[in-house]
């Protein structure tokens, strides 16, 4: 049977939701190796990166009924990880060590490594033998390339939006093919009272 609801999820397949699975990982063992048990700074960045992956997943599982939903919930993820970069940020600061800026070549280096096989088989494989400083910029790192693919990604979905209207819409020219088509040869349109609707209109 024909359905008028687009396919939903499929966000494994996504880089963000990749990355920011990395960010998970990454950042749960660098508040256990950095930040202090109990605190409320530890707290902050754990949730910050898990409601980073989640609300990726939701806001795709959301898409099959609702477009608003799924955008929504893809700005969600990108302003917990905005808040996440920040966190990483005023740790270093706090601890009076160097963010390294686009051009540096630390960053450069970095950013190859992130490109290589090696990144992803096994983006943990060093975690535990960074210092702070290194730990927080590839951090930084990640949640930058992380975040300019969910404003690409944003920026998609409400371009499909408004070539494609919300589920009412889509319910509606649904309707509309089904009964001009579809509904010729059923039974139930053949026997239903002219000018009524039948069940499935009233729902």
């Amino acid at each position: 049977m024909n359905t008028f609801l687009p396919p939903a999820g499929g966000y494994r397949k996504l880089k963000a939701f990749h990355l920011s699975e990395i960010i998970l990982d990454l950042t749960m063992i660098f508040a256990e190796k950095f930040v202090r048990q109990g605190s409320r700074t530890r707290d902050q960045i754990e949730q910050a990166a898990r409601s980073g992956k989640q609300n990726i997943a939701e806001g795709s599982e959301a898409s099959r009924t609702s477009k608003e939903t799924e955008i929504k919930l893809t700005n969600v993820a990108k302003a917990s990880l905005e808040e996440l970069l920040l966190d990483y940020e005023d740790y270093l600061r706090q601890h009076k060590l160097s963010q390294w800026n686009k051009s540096h070549p630390r960053t450069i280096k970095l950013r190859e490594y992130l490109k290589s096989p090696e990144f992803e088989k096994a983006p943990t494989r060093f975690a535990d033998r960074l210092n702070a400083e290194e730990y927080c910029n590839l951090c930084i790192t990640l949640i930058n390339q992380t975040t300019y693919l969910l404003r690409k990604l944003i920026e998609r979905q409400q371009h499909q939006f408004l070539e494609q209207g919300g589920i009412k819409e889509q319910m509606y020219r649904a309707r509309i093919n089904y009964r001009n088509n579809g509904c010729q040869t059923s039974p139930t349109c053949l026997t239903s009272p002219k000018g009524q609707n039948d069940n499935s209109s009233r729902n």
